[in-house]
């Protein structure tokens, strides 16, 4: 019995592994192709409205490519997890963080309920800070911290 646990386990992990492998390179060949599509998008620009767009378009791409290289950061600690036999294990309360959850987000910490837990508490605390604030204050605020969370 224990060898064939073993023996899931084993398979499990060479599963896991390869998808957070899978992942990684997709990543890195996303990050490659934003990074030569920067220098091309510098040019002349004819107008302050082409600009405008040009800076905006120059942005997005910065920020998908900072995602991008935060999701490499997550799966590169995920991998270390992997190899010191921890990964699949919820860093809240221990538990296993079921199959699914790691196939839709490999780099996960926490468990389903520990990870809804977490956000309702940081909603919680975005919605007291933001109690008592201009409506505009509070809009602004609260693009803000969505923009920090994408």
């Amino acid at each position: 019995m224990t060898r064939d646990k073993e023996a899931r386990n084993r398979r499990r992990r060479e599963v896991l592994k390869g998808m957070l492998e899978d992942r990684r390179r997709e990543i890195q060949v996303k990050l490659r192709s934003l990074r030569e599509t920067l220098p091309a998008e510098v040019g002349e620009v004819k107008d302050a409205e082409e600009q405008s767009v040009n800076d905006f378009v120059r942005d997005v791409e910065l920020a998908l490519m900072e995602m991008k290289s935060e999701t490499l950061g997550q799966i590169d600690e995920a991998m270390q997890r992997l190899e010191e036999g921890t990964y699949g294990v919820c860093a809240e309360c221990g538990a296993e963080i079921a199959e699914p959850r790691l196939k839709a987000v490999p780099f996960a910490t926490l468990c389903v309920p520990c990870q809804e837990a977490q956000e309702s508490r940081q909603a919680h605390a975005r919605d007291r800070s933001l109690e008592g604030r201009p409506l505009e204050a509070a809009l602004a605020a609260e693009g803000a911290a969505t923009r920090r969370i994408r």
